[in-house]
């Protein structure tokens, strides 16, 4: 018989067995470590993407709220009434305050809120938009503070400061007024509070921790606000103290140091909150450790800080760990079992592997889905930049449209113009050659008569000269109290030869301060010199040339001024058409169609509108919507109804 084969033992020796128990478990350890720190690692990296984006969205927040009044101190240094304030010795300012203070009010009211003053050259507050309170800044010495001492040497200032009156916080923007009679000497101080109360509102909403931390390492917002005025590292009390005096209007600072050290939390860094904080954040969280992204804020010194706490991190990770090593536990156990058990384990763990690669082409597809919004983000602001850059060349062409338009009426009128003086300025030179020789024979009393002749002849010479230099003035829109009837006359004077050559019959079915609007009274006389102008073109082949003016209160509460002609009126597709660019009705060579267009657009620039239509009797009917007077109390000045 052959010999038989040794018997296979049945399981390993018991040094083999611990040795294989110890291998396992170090597998195990290995293993658990490994996806440990690989799902600490990606859940750092999503929570730094979401504090991220959060960041940007508090960031740009914070950035609209606090600079939207930037701009206010440069339109402060244009006003008549405070250069005049700053330019007057203390002793006469009294005076002159009252203006300044009410042209600052107006402005404060217009705006929405912000704290508006002027300083003057030794950091006194000598004009304030809260001068009708009791508790106004007049008369109070801001000299210590940073952003005058800036702005006085002739640089723009921002600084976050509490004021030593009402202790409030705010955003200051400073401005020097310089005074070009003075070979533009800084002669005073704009300066504009931008209070941050929705800021701080919106701030203590935020769940986790934040701070916006100002340049000197001090909190400015916090949450909690516990933190509000700490420090993050610890500051010698002599320089706390004169931060304290210059910026926060002897407010306690440093009172808690965070000593949170935020050196690489550009990028996020994870940072461990000091045991003294317990307390001030939910559930005794002092002491844990917070993933810190940090951002500096654009057009300040701010810097804005965000943590993020690492725990549900670090419990994901763990149950991570805790799932991969009770999958390699199931795979060791597979392989001890049958073929078919093994094919089933191997099965799982293609699956797994599966389900990551969906995770990871998931958490890809998130990035360049973040990466096209940012792109688009940017090409949106690009856009509006370019709009906004293509919308001022427009008004400044429309400007020089308009002025184009003056020179051409002017032009048309010049003939008229010369016979209106000729007469007169000949009239002059026969009476003073009289009045020369009515004095060599000792007349006085009739060369007095004669020279006061030549005096009226003068006045009346002014007269005609006066209207034409006011309308051919190019001067920016601002808006004022204009008596719509005067505005009338004079532009009916621009074609007083035109209507008389014509025999132009001119009703005009309202008088003198019958109706006021609120605009601009140069553009408004352009508007009517249009209409007047194609009103008269319009009405040149009809028998019958009758131009007519009628004012009523439209159901908008607007004054609408009526321009009626009995001219050939407009067709249904002409009326259509009537205020597109280009378009006329007119011969060629005879306008380029601009005129309607510009008249609607000059309108609305202050509000009002031109709207057009069939006369009664025939001709063409024009109505410009003019706004009242803004105090409705003072818009009831009108005499009379139409």
């Amino acid at each position: 018989m052959p010999e038989s084969s040794p018997p296979i033992p049945s399981s390993l020796p018991r040094p083999h067995r611990a040795l294989g128990l110890a291998l396992l478990l170090v597998l195990f350890l290995l293993a658990s470590l490994l996806v440990y720190h690989r799902s600490e690692r990606d859940g750092i990296d999503h929570m730094r993407q979401e504090a991220s984006h959060q960041l940007d969205i508090l960031a740009a927040a914070i950035d609209s709220e606090v600079t939207r009044h930037a701009a206010i101190p440069a339109a402060i240094q244009l006003s008549p009434d405070v250069l005049a304030l700053l330019r007057a010795p203390e002793d006469k300012q009294d005076s002159l305050q009252g203006p300044a203070n009410r042209f600052l009010q107006q402005m404060n009211d217009n705006l929405g809120g912000p704290a508006i003053f002027v300083l003057d050259t030794q950091g006194r507050v000598v004009a304030s938009s809260d001068w009708i309170f009791s508790d106004n800044l007049l008369g109070a010495n801001l000299a210590y503070m940073p952003f005058f001492s800036d702005a006085a040497t002739g640089v723009p200032a921002r600084h976050y400061a509490v004021d030593h009156v009402r202790h409030e916080p705010g955003y200051y923007f400073a401005l020097p007024i310089r005074d070009e009679r003075q070979d533009w000497r800084v002669i005073g101080v704009a300066v504009v509070k931008s209070g941050i109360r929705e800021l701080e509102r919106r701030w203590l909403g935020q769940e986790a921790p934040a701070l916006i931390v100002d340049s000197n390492g001090i909190v400015l917002l916090a949450s909690p606000p516990e933190w509000r005025y700490a420090t993050l590292q610890q500051k010698g009390r002599e320089e706390l103290e004169q931060l304290s005096r210059q910026q926060f209007a002897g407010q306690s600072l440093g009172t808690v140091s965070l000593d949170i050290a935020l050196a690489g939390a550009d990028e996020g860094a994870v940072v461990r909150l000091p045991r003294h904080l317990r307390g001030a954040v939910n559930q005794a969280a002092g002491g844990r450790s917070y993933l810190a992204l940090a951002r500096n804020l654009p057009g300040t010194a701010w810097r804005i800080v965000v943590f993020s706490d690492l725990r549900p991190v670090a419990e994901q990770a763990a149950t991570h760990a805790a799932l991969a090593a009770a999958a390699l536990g199931c795979l060791l156990l597979g392989a001890l079992y049958a073929k078919q058990r093994r094919r089933l384990a191997r099965g799982r763990e293609e699956a797994r592997a599966m389900l990551e690669r969906a995770n990871q082409e998931l958490e890809h597809k998130v990035g360049e889905r973040t990466a096209d919004l940012s792109e688009a983000v940017d090409r949106l602001q690009r856009e509006v930049v370019e709009r906004q850059r293509a919308e001022q060349t427009l008004r400044a062409a429309q400007d020089e449209l308009v002025q184009a338009g003056k020179m051409a009426v002017l032009g048309q009128m010049a003939t008229g113009i010369t016979h209106e003086l000729s007469q007169p300025l000949g009239a002059i030179r026969t009476l003073a050659a009289n009045a020369v020789e009515f004095m060599h024979r000792g007349d006085l009393a009739t060369a007095e008569k004669n020279l006061g002749i030549v005096g009226q002849l003068a006045e009346q010479a002014g007269g005609i000269i006066t209207p034409l230099k006011t309308f051919a003035r190019k001067s920016p829109a601002v808006s004022g109290a204009v008596d719509v009837a005067q505005a009338v006359d004079s532009a009916l004077f621009l074609f007083d030869q035109r209507l008389r050559k014509q025999n132009v019959t001119v009703e005009r079915q309202f008088g003198p301060e019958t109706w006021i609007a609120w605009c601009d009274r140069n553009r408004l006389q352009q508007v009517l010199v249009n209409l007047i102008g194609n009103a008269i073109d319009a009405m040149a082949d009809e028998p019958l040339r009758r131009l007519s003016f009628s004012a009523e209160r439209a159901s908008s509460g607007q004054v609408a001024l009526a321009v009626s002609d009995s001219g050939v009126g407009f067709s249904e597709k002409a009326l259509e058409h009537l205020f597109e660019p280009f378009f006329t009705t007119k011969q060629p060579g005879e306008g380029l169609g601009l005129g309607l267009a510009i008249s609607r657009d000059i309108l609305r620039d202050f509000g009002g509108e031109l709207l057009a239509g069939p006369a009664p009797g025939g001709g063409a009917r024009f109505v410009v919507l003019l706004p009242p007077l803004p105090d409705s109390s003072t818009a009831a000045c009108t005499k009379g109804s139409p």
